[in-house]
């Protein structure tokens, strides 16, 4: 899939080397179609790490999707550089008055904050009732997923006493659903939260469907029934090591952190893990893309506000 970014953005290189088809604008701009507009509000510190593993994702599609990358107004990244937010980053202020087919809003370090103590909460919350006009579908990764269903829906996260984390095994609560069709019957996702809804509240919502999840980790996907909202409450954009760095961060700050279940071979921090959960993490963006994106979007964008959304799957 031709995904469309800034020629010079860093995460160009490390994806051609991995041989992910990313176009540079400058080509772009002499294909005459209609490209997906995306816009990624990304709300991880790692900023650079973040772009790679979404980007990578939402490569594998044969739709061309222009991506834009959005920072807040009203904070500012301690741990990136100001000439990298500077160069490839648009304030929220700047693009408002815009329309877009999709936003992705990933993840943030903010585990055991209520959301009102959260210091860039009130923008957030102006972000999320301005992707309901200006947005054919949002999706909410990890954080930014019990975040959106507690301000869309009022449903709050209780904070696990242990960490949830590693990588576990899924299945599909619905076998012809749009968002997991291709999924096999039994899929892994890794996991890194504290933050838990039970699955039995999200289901007393009337909007809302579960569409995979376990006993272990609860609900894993979520959308509500016109799939303008997809939650996403694991990580599947995660590299093989990315737990691992956590775990590793974790232990700096006592040596009691939690091993991640099922990721080190034979349980040994010593061992390499592998990456077991990409062909899902692949087929789920995909899915998404084509299910609740383009085959929903309007084709002038201008329309997106005004666009009914009938895309009701019986899922």
């Amino acid at each position: 899939m031709p995904i469309t970014v800034k020629d010079e953005l860093p995460a160009i290189a490390k994806l051609r080397q991995e041989n992910v088809f990313v176009m540079p604008k400058s080509r772009a701009k002499t294909q005459e179609i209609r490209p997906m507009r995306l816009a990624i509000l990304n709300l991880m510190p790692n900023k650079v790490e973040t772009e790679v593993q979404f980007i990578r994702l939402l490569a594998n599609s044969p739709l061309q999707v222009n991506v834009e990358l959005l920072r807040l107004d009203t904070h500012r990244s301690s741990s990136n550089s100001e000439q990298h937010l500077d160069t490839f980053y648009r304030y929220f202020s700047e693009v408002k008055d815009n329309n877009y087919d999709a936003l992705l809003i990933t993840g943030a370090p903010l585990a055991h904050l209520e959301y009102d103590d959260v210091a860039y909460w009130d923008e957030l919350k102006v972000i999320l009732d301005w992707a309901e006009q200006h947005v054919t579908s949002t999706l909410f990764s990890c954080w930014a997923a019990h975040a959106g269903l507690f301000h869309h829906h009022n449903l709050k996260r209780e904070l696990k006493e242990n960490k949830l984390c590693g990588v576990f095994t899924h299945k599909c609560y619905f076998e012809h659903g749009a968002l997991t069709r291709g999924f096999d019957d039994t899929f892994v996702v890794p996991h890194s939260r504290y933050g838990h809804i039970d699955i039995e509240k999200i289901n007393a919502c009337d909007d809302l469907v579960v569409l995979a999840g376990s006993e272990q980790v609860g609900a894993y996907l979520i959308k509500n029934k016109s799939g303008s909202q997809v939650y996403i409450t694991g990580h599947p954009e995660y590299d093989a090591d990315t737990l691992k760095g956590e775990y590793q961060r974790d232990l700096e700050k006592g040596p009691d952190a939690p091993l991640p279940e099922n990721y080190f071979p034979d349980n040994n921090p010593d061992n390499e893990p592998s990456k077991t959960w990409q062909s899902h993490a692949f087929l789920l963006f995909s899915n998404w893309l084509n299910y609740y994106v383009y085959q929903t979007t309007p084709y002038d964008i201008n329309l997106v506000s005004q666009a009914v959304r009938t895309n009701n799957y019986a899922e």
